[in-house]
């Protein structure tokens, strides 16, 4: 028997939550590894003895940056499909 139209619209609605609040996790993380990349080229740059480890730092705050930028778009801003 299969579970009334109400009863799989709350549980895909519990399953949503789920997988925002995972997303919301891991861009949280994003947002401390970008803030602590970022301190740490700025004393690295101030030092200005490591040019290999301020450039890696900054390509990884580029990189770092249009990852969060696009796991966002992907999840909390995407269409959904099945809507259309």
């Amino acid at each position: 028997m299969s579970q009334p139209a109400s009863g799989r619209h709350d549980e895909d609605q519990v399953v949503r939550e789920r997988a925002a609040a995972q997303v919301s996790d891991v861009l949280l993380n994003l947002e401390h590894t970008l803030a602590r990349a970022r301190k740490g080229l700025k004393i690295v740059a101030k030092d200005g003895v490591d040019v290999n480890a301020e450039l890696a730092l900054a390509d990884l705050i580029k990189d770092l940056d249009r990852l969060r930028k696009r796991l966002t778009q992907d999840t909390y801003f995407a269409s959904d499909n099945r809507l259309i």
